[in-house]
C-alpha cells in the first residue's frame, strides 16, 4: 500500500508543480516544435514515469531493444494489462513518442496537456469518422519522426488472455511506410490491477520484437497484419512466461 501511496502522491505533485512549466512549452512550441517534444519528453520520462517505476519497486528486464531501428520512427504495437505497461515501455523510447489514448483521458486537467505535448493521440471507439482521423493523425507523426505506441486490443484485458487486434491500428504502418515492432509485455497486472490499490514489487518483462514489413507481408498475413503481429506477441509471452511461472 506505500508503494500505491507514494506513487499516486508523486504523480499529484508533478501535475500540480508543473502546470507553470506547461505554459512556458505552450509558448516554446509556437515558435519550435521538436525543443518542446525534447524538453517534454525529458520531464515525462525521467521526472515523472521514472520515478514512478523506481516507487513501483519493479525489477524490470527488457529483451531486444537492438531490435528497434535507429533512423526511423516506429509503430510499436503491445498487448495491454495495467497502466504501468505505459508508464514502464515509455522510459525505453529514445525518440519522441506518442500514445494512442481513449478520448476520456482529455477530461483530467494537466494530464492531459502533457499527453498532448508528448504527442499522444485521442481516439472515440464509438465514432468511426473520428477514429479514421486519428489514423491519419498518426501517419503524419510518424512521417515526422514521431513514434506511435498503440494497444490495439482496444482496452486494458481482465484476464491476462489477449482481446482480437483490431486491424486499424495497422493501417498506421501501412500508410506511413515505417516498420511495427511487436511488443510482448509480461506481468504488469500482477504489480497492480490484480490487487488494487496494492502495488507489489514484481518482475515484469518487456520483449521488442523484430521489426515487421507490411510491405513485405504476403497473403493472408497482408491481409490480416494485426492477426499476424498478435501471432508474434503470443508466441513471445509464452516463451517469456515459463520462466516466470516456474
Amino acid at each position: 500500500m506505500i508503494r500505491f501511496i507514494a506513487s499516486a502522491l508523486y504523480l499529484l505533485l508533478y501535475l500540480i508543480i508543473t502546470l507553470p512549466l506547461e505554459l512556458i512549452l505552450f509558448i516554446i512550441g509556437k515558435f519550435n516544435l521538436p525543443l518542446r517534444d525534447k524538453i517534454s519528453m525529458f520531464f515525462v520520462k525521467n521526472i515523472g514515469f521514472k520515478v514512478v517505476t523506481f516507487f513501483s519497486g519493479a525489477n524490470i528486464i527488457v529483451n531486444g531493444l537492438d531490435n528497434i531501428p535507429s533512423d526511423t520512427a516506429c509503430l510499436f504495437v503491445g498487448n495491454h494489462n495495467s497502466f504501468f505497461d505505459v508508464i514502464i515501455s515509455y522510459t525505453f523510447m529514445t525518440r519522441p513518442t506518442g500514445y494512442v489514448a481513449k478520448k476520456e483521458f482529455l477530461k483530467y486537467p494537466s494530464l492531459n496537456v502533457w499527453m498532448l505535448f508528448i504527442r499522444c493521440l485521442f481516439i472515440d471507439r464509438k465514432d468511426v469518422k473520428q477514429g479514421m482521423k486519428t489514423i491519419l493523425k498518426a501517419v503524419e507523426y510518424l512521417k515526422s519522426g514521431v513514434n506511435i505506441f498503440v494497444f490495439p486490443e482496444g482496452t486494458r484485458s481482465k484476464t491476462g488472455e489477449m482481446l482480437p487486434f483490431k486491424e486499424g491500428s495497422m493501417k498506421m504502418a501501412d500508410k506511413s511506410g515505417c516498420p511495427i515492432i511487436p511488443v510482448a509485455i509480461s506481468n504488469t497486472a500482477v504489480m497492480f490491477e490484480n490487487h488494487f490499490p496494492r502495488i507489489t514489487k514484481e518482475t515484469v518483462v518487456f520483449t521488442f520484437c523484430k521489426p515487421v514489413y507490411t510491405k513485405e507481408l504476403e497473403g493472408e498475413d497482408k491481409k490480416h497484419v494485426g492477426q499476424y503481429v498478435q501471432n508474434i506477441i503470443r508466441d513471445t509471452l509464452e516463451n517469456v512466461n515459463k520462466p516466470l511461472i516456474s
